[in-house]
């Protein structure tokens, strides 16, 4: 589809935002359900971010993706938010309704669909979770509300840790399920937590760019062979936690690509109000992979 004067625009707003497959996964959908769009990857300082949203709406862009390090930090600076971002405090997707911008978040929904999509329940399990920043949050809060029994919650003594007590006083109050928070300096307890969890998620930053030889976990007999450890990096597909994981023989083995498709094809869908044609996407993003 060539680019006209009608052309509408949407980007990514991120720090480092080079890696990123957004772009890839947009614009093989608009070009799939003929949507005259472009989705566009920005690099933004930190510095920046405020100038970076009021270009949404002096370019009349369609929206924008938020990842790293802006999930929360863009909070401030928008409209309105749904309320489920509001609950959870972070936002991975801005929609502009003529110049209104509304924070939404789909990384939640992303994950317990990717989880769904390779048979895998969060019905009655225990999960530990390590990371609780733009990611972790959402995860947290929708697999609490998928029906999960016992939910672990990790990260280390930094700025997130308030916010990690904040999510655990909303699961215990509004869910039915039991939610800890432990601070990861504690490594006996976060070991004991894994030897009893069904699913093993790491939503931190470890596995991608300057961290892909790092790991929490790099002892496999951490892990039991019955469990499902998902890690939420997608690039590169397979990082340092999932070659542990195999060592330890774990039954499911997931990294965020399924999150990803699943995430963005809800975020397309408040862009557009069509729906992804998510397998096509799928085919084409991770050919590689499927070669």
């Amino acid at each position: 589809m060539k680019i006209d004067g009608h052309t509408a625009l949407v980007g990514l707003i991120a720090h480092p935002a080079g890696h990123s497959q957004s772009p890839t996964m947009h614009n093989l959908a608009f070009e799939a359900d003929h949507i005259n769009a472009r989705f566009l990857a920005f690099d933004v300082a930190p510095e920046h971010l405020e100038s970076a949203i009021d270009a949404i709406r002096a370019f009349n862009m369609l929206g924008a993706s938020v990842s790293m390090p802006f999930k929360q930090a863009v909070i401030p600076l928008l409209d309105d938010l749904d309320p489920a971002a509001k609950m959870i405090g972070a936002v991975n997707t801005i929609v502009n309704h003529d110049g209104h911008l509304t924070g939404y978040t789909t990384d939640g929904i992303g994950f317990v669909n990717a989880l769904k999509d390779e048979g895998v329940s969060l019905k009655n399990q225990t999960m530990t979770l390590a990371g609780v920043g733009g990611a972790g949050t959402p995860i947290a809060i929708q697999a609490a509300l998928a029906g999960l029994k016992t939910l672990n919650i990790f990260n280390i003594n930094d700025s997130a840790v308030a916010n990690a007590k904040r999510i655990v006083t909303e699961i215990n109050e509004q869910t039915d399920c039991h939610a800890t928070f432990t601070l990861l300096e504690h490594q006996d307890r976060f070991q004991d937590a894994l030897t009893q969890s069904n699913l093993y998620v790491d939503a931190t930053g470890l596995g991608m760019g300057k961290l892909a030889d790092q790991s929490l976990v790099t002892d496999p007999t951490w892990f039991h062979t019955k469990m499902t450890v998902f890690d939420t990096v997608y690039a590169p597909s397979e990082t340092k936690l999932m070659r542990v994981a195999k060592q330890a023989n774990v039954a499911h083995i997931l990294n965020g690509q399924g999150m990803l498709l699943n995430q963005g094809a809800a975020a397309f869908k408040l862009w557009t109000g069509q729906k992804m044609p998510v397998e096509h996407v799928r085919k084409h993003l991770f050919k590689e992979d499927h070669e």
